[in-house]
């Protein structure tokens, strides 16, 4: 790297390495990429032993705990959900408490003891059921309240893990350089990419050898490996301690909205602002008006942070609830994902994987990686054909609207449905007309239907999270001001914990509904005998109702920084008005 570095980069990495201060904060000692070794080492290794257990544990949970596909599908919707939610908790926890030094390395020992409780599940034979020996759709010995046990201790140790890696993770590794030197801000630009290399690199390890390793190997060492490398992770980032910039805790911006909602019940029989134009946020603006017992400091900032609000905390808090209705139109549109991480994979388990004439079988859950190389080979694409091409044709910056490619992510998750839907009916005709292969134990017949055709429905996946997915991303960042960016970034995986708990609901009510109807259950074990074809297009109806919901918000929305959502603030002291910026 040194040799491509010419004299003034090399001056500035100088720069970065120098120390910073001011009179009220202490010297920092910027090391920059001296310490990405160890920060990129540990999002390597924690990558990998993160996504190489989940990426097949729903396969895991139905054949080696015995665990009908309705109870498999479910626990893990609940357990990505829980995961999610954790994000907001541990993002609070670290910005208020710990800092991202401490939650980082504890999380990540949390993940470690929870990927080696997974991995003594298949390795000791006492902590999971016997091996089934039925065939079709006939019962099998489930878990014992032991062992299930002791297999949600696992999962509730890397839920802990996952809360506190996600929200600090990235930030940690900005930290590392100085954001005032140019040196530093090339520097945070690479690591942005070296991030996302790393996590498609472990997804595409995952999704392909370790899964192999574990579906037709060993499930023992194919749980031990991701363990192993889940304690690199631990290693790698402990060895850095030393030459890292640890960020002290300073306040949680959740703390904040917090207290204007608090004050602003307080202080409800007040008479409102009168500002007309921002009458969906008169009940807000209360929490910013000075009643004769509120006490004021010398530089004009509340005595009390939790009876008076400053009139910037009032306006973030209304950032977020601008946002909110656009937040709640991802959670339906993120179930479609959802759908192709479990029912679309038991769809591979009944169809023929194996690749050409060989006997070799792709692993059912290795069909995901499909999504994800969709999503990395269309983004450059986009990124350098598609925004330039429409940035012509319409004027605008990015080519369209974030609100517009949302629009359009949206409108294919809904197509992907469809699609889905289309294919399950074929492969199950094909089960039910034609010579099948062989039976997957407890299931039912492998439909003779070629796997591969299954790979257009994982191809559209991969474009709506393109379009809709990292719009949303961008929407969340762009439409929040830069000390609330940790709550733009907890909206995103909040809204996936939403579609995931959406999503056990959307299941536990069409399988209690249908298993008494004449056409049957449709979420039957045995998907030749159920119809998932139908639940699809449910999901896809929805999607449709999601998207006229999302269009009337997005008609709505004014955008962070439009003169028409700006007005003069005003404060009411009194019953007179004061302009001001402070309370």
């Amino acid at each position: 790297m040194d040799d491509r570095m010419n004299k003034s980069d090399k001056d500035e990495m100088e720069k970065e390495k120098a120390t910073v201060a001011t009179d009220d904060e202490p010297e920092i000692n910027y090391r920059g990429w001296k310490a990405m070794p160890f920060i990129i080492g540990n999002e390597t290794f924690e990558k990998l032993g993160a996504i190489g257990t989940l990426a097949n544990l729903l396969i895991y949970l139905t054949t080696v705990f015995n665990l009908k596909s309705i109870t498999a599908a479910t626990m893990i919707n609940i357990f990505n959900g829980t995961t999610n939610f954790g994000t907001l908790v541990g993002a609070f926890l670290c910005d208020t408490y710990f800092g991202r030094y401490k939650t980082l390395g504890f999380a990540t020992a949390a993940s470690f003891l929870g990927l080696q409780a997974i991995q003594l599940t298949a390795a000791i034979p006492e902590l999971h059921p016997h091996r089934c020996a039925a065939k079709e759709s006939g019962e099998c010995e489930g878990p014992t309240a032991g062992q299930l046990a002791f297999l949600l201790m696992g999962l509730g140790l890397m839920i802990v893990g996952a809360g506190g890696v996600r929200p600090c993770n990235l930030a940690f590794g900005v930290d590392q350089f100085n954001p005032k030197t140019e040196a530093g801000k090339r520097g945070i630009d690479s690591f942005f990419n070296w991030y996302f290399f790393t996590f498609t690199f472990a997804q595409m390890v995952s999704l392909t050898l370790i899964v192999y390793i574990q579906s037709n190997v060993s499930w023992a060492i194919g749980l031990g490996i991701p363990a192993t490398l889940m304690f690199i992770a631990c290693v790698v980032y402990f060895v850095g301690s030393k030459i890292y910039v640890k960020v002290k805790a300073t306040g949680s911006p959740m703390t904040s909205v917090a207290q204007v909602i608090v004050v602003a019940i307080k202080k409800r029989k007040l008479k409102p602002v009168e500002q007309p134009w921002l009458s969906l946020f008169k009940f807000l603006d209360k929490a910013a008006i000075v009643t004769p017992q509120d006490e004021i400091k010398g530089d004009g900032s509340p005595a009390d942070p939790w009876r008076l609000c400053s009139l910037q905390q009032v306006e973030e808090v209304k950032c977020l609830f601008r946002v909110l209705p656009i937040w709640a139109s991802q959670i339906m549109y993120c179930v479609t994902l959802v759908q192709l991480h479990t029912y679309a994979v038991f769809q591979a388990v009944q169809s023929d994987r194996r690749l050409g004439n060989s006997n070799f079988k792709i692993p059912a859950a290795s069909y995901v990686v499909f999504m994800m190389l969709s999503l990395t080979i269309f983004i450059p694409v986009y990124d350098r054909a598609v925004v330039p091409f429409l940035r012509k044709i319409r004027g605008k910056e990015g080519g369209i609207t974030i609100l517009q490619r949302i629009g359009i992510g949206m409108f294919v998750s809904i197509f992907t449905m469809l699609v889905s839907g289309m294919v399950e009916q074929h492969r199950r005709s094909i089960a039910l007309t034609k010579p099948t292969l062989g039976v997957v134990p407890r299931k039912g017949a492998i439909s003779s239907m070629s796997a591969s055709i299954l790979i257009p429905q994982f191809i559209l996946g991969g474009l709506t999270e393109a379009f809709a997915s990292i719009g949303l991303i961008e929407f969340y960042y762009k439409q929040f001001p830069e000390n609330m960016k940790s709550i733009g970034g907890s909206l995103f995986y909040c809204g996936l914990a939403g579609s995931n708990y959406f999503s056990s609901l959307l299941i536990f009510i069409i399988h209690r509904t249908t298993n008494r109807t004449a056409t049957g259950n449709w979420l039957e074990e045995d998907l030749n005998k159920g119809r998932l074809d139908y639940y699809y297009y449910i999901i896809a109806g929805l999607g449709i109702l999601n998207l006229g919901y999302f269009l009337l918000c997005a008609s709505w929305y004014k955008y962070k920084g439009n003169s028409d959502n700006t007005p003069e603030l005003e404060l009411h002291v009194n019953g007179e008005k004061q302009q001001s910026d402070k309370p």
